[in-house]
This record gives structure tokens, sequence and C-alpha cells, in this order.
């Protein structure tokens, strides 16, 4: 994660690498089967949107994944899940050296998910926003069959239109109630977050999904913040006016999502805590993991069926995941 501060304000920086693989080839990477791979972290919410989007689509026999562990130093994500320490594709022990084979001193953030070209050993992209929607649209040609629609054209407008205001103020926000670095930052971020964590209960109440009758890009998205609420941004980021299990209707959508298929089973909550308790050693000195929440709830029913819809629409589940 890149960052920076203004007057104490938490500011992402955004200036990510724009190449992206497409059917046409119009960046100079065209979709092929096997070319790329995937390099992700289960830790990180950003590349977690990519893990779910994959596997919803079955496009794990195109395109392999790489999985960085869940803690870093300030270089980069590391390979240290794998055999030696190194990537058993890429060769590499470090996500940097396919940044720097590309751009050599590369100065900006690190930061999965990152698409690398296995012929060359470079990154394509690490520009996550673009990368899960071209996934959906671009990879047409080898989704599963019964795969979703998670970006049907008919609802993108509605979709841009809530992945801003979800991105503004909540995948965002918890960041900018996190990092802030000042008290008046930080209450400004934390109004914001809860007032459209409010938003959101009130929309959620009367519809199942986000947008449209099943699940979408939108429903992915807002997934990947929700479901690290109470593990982490409520304490380590001070989100503190309720827990995730204290908000009724967003409980019950995000254990909706967590209980279909591609959702919860792409979730490692002891990877997602040890990564924000162990690297963000200005909010938590110490590195002390703590031991909660207690996670026995996920699997309770959560009722979200008699509001309509269904989560695949007229698509099928994946079936079980190969990797993980």
């Amino acid at each position: 994660m890149s960052t920076y501060r203004t007057e104490g304000e938490f500011k992402r920086d955004a200036r990510y690498i724009g190449s992206r693989v497409t059917a046409d080839g119009r960046f100079g990477y065209p979709v092929e089967p096997g070319r790329y791979r995937l390099v992700v972290s289960r830790a990180c919410p950003w590349a977690s949107r990519a893990i779910i989007v994959r596997r919803l689509l079955g496009l794990e026999d195109v395109l392999s994944m790489g999985v960085c562990g869940p803690t870093h130093d300030v270089r980069s994500w590391t390979f240290d899940l794998d055999p030696g320490g190194r990537d058993p594709v890429l060769g590499i022990e470090r996500l940097q050296e396919a940044y720097f084979r590309r751009f050599p001193g590369y100065e900006r953030g690190i930061t999965v998910p990152a698409i690398v070209d296995v012929l060359t050993g470079e990154v394509v992209t690490n520009d996550y926003d673009p990368l899960t929607l071209d996934l959906s649209t671009e990879w047409t040609a080898y989704h599963r069959e019964g795969a979703p629609r998670l970006y049907p054209e008919a609802l993108r407008a509605e979709i841009d239109e809530v992945n801003e205001l979800v991105f503004r103020d909540v995948n965002n926000g918890v960041y900018r109630c996190g990092f802030a670095g000042s008290q008046e930052a930080y209450e400004n971020a934390y109004r914001r977050l809860f007032a459209r964590l409010d938003w959101l209960s009130e929309r959620l109440s009367r519809r199942r999904y986000l947008v449209g009758d099943s699940i979408t890009e939108a429903d992915v998205r807002l997934f990947t913040t929700l479901v690290r609420f109470d593990a982490v941004y409520h304490g380590h980021y001070k989100c503190n006016r309720e827990k995730l299990t204290e908000m009724p209707v967003l409980w019950a959508y995000t254990r909706d999502l967590f209980q279909t298929p591609g959702f919860g089973d792409t979730v490692d909550f002891d990877q997602i805590k040890r990564h924000y308790y162990e690297v963000h050693r200005d909010i938590n000195p110490s590195g002390i993991v703590p031991l909660g929440p207690d996670l026995s709830g996920w699997q309770e029913p959560h009722g979200r069926e008699s509001l309509g819809g269904t989560p695949f629409g007229a698509g099928t589940p994946p079936t079980a995941p190969a990797d993980r």
C-alpha cells in the first residue's frame, strides 16, 4: 500500500500501472490461457476482490495464481508460503522482482493484486479497479459454463455509482480512519464511514444484493471490507461505533455472501489479522495479534432469501476451489 498524508488526512497513492490484459491486446497484452499469473495475498482486501472474481468466473485453469504471505517488509510482498520462499511459476522470492524487470528502480508501492506476464517475468498491471472488471468483460471466452454476470451492461452505470460511494467512504474510508494523522481528519473519516454504512444498511434492508437481483461486482467490493471489519478495522483502525455483528442488516448480508461459494471459502482470517497487526507497526508497535473475535457466527442462518434474488442469477455456483 502506497500512502501519504496531507494535513493529517490519509491519501492513497493511486498512481498504478495502467496496462491491461484485454481480448484485443490493445495494451500489448492479449488474453491468452496460461500466459499470466495473478499474484495476490489473502490478507489484502484489494487482492481478495480478484481472488473471488477469478473463482466465480471459473478462470482457475487459464489464469494461475501465486499467493504471497500475509506479512511483508518495506520493500515487497514475498512468497514465503511456497517451498523455499520462491514462487513455483515465476521463480522469484519477491514480487518486487517482477516490477523491477519492467521498471528498473520502480519507486512506487509494490502492491497486490498484480498480474505478471509469465513469458517475460514482468509485471503487467497492479491497478486493482479495472483488473476485476476486465476479468468479467475481457476474459469471457474462458468463463466457466454458468458463470455469473458480475458486470452486466444494463447495470453498469448503477454499479459504478455504488462502487464509487463505497470506495470513497467504506473501502478507503476505514484506511482514512486508521491512518489519520490528526483528530480532525480521523473524526471526519469516521463520520463518513458510518454514515455510508447506515446508508448501505437502509439500501440492503429491502434488497438482497446491492444492485439487481444477483451478485455483482458491487457486492464483491463491499464484502472484502465488511468481512475484515470486526477482525481488524473495528479495533486496529478505530472504526468502533459498532461492530459488524452489531449492525443487523449488514451482518446478515455479509454472512449471506460468506456462505456463498466463492466468497467465504477464499477468506483466511488468520492471515488477515497477521498482516494488519504485524505489518502496521506505526499503529500497533508491539506487533501482537489478537486472538479474537469469535468466528463461530459466520455460518449461522442469515434469512436473506426472503428478500428475493438468487446469488448467481441464471448461472450456477463454482465448483470446490482447487487452489483456494
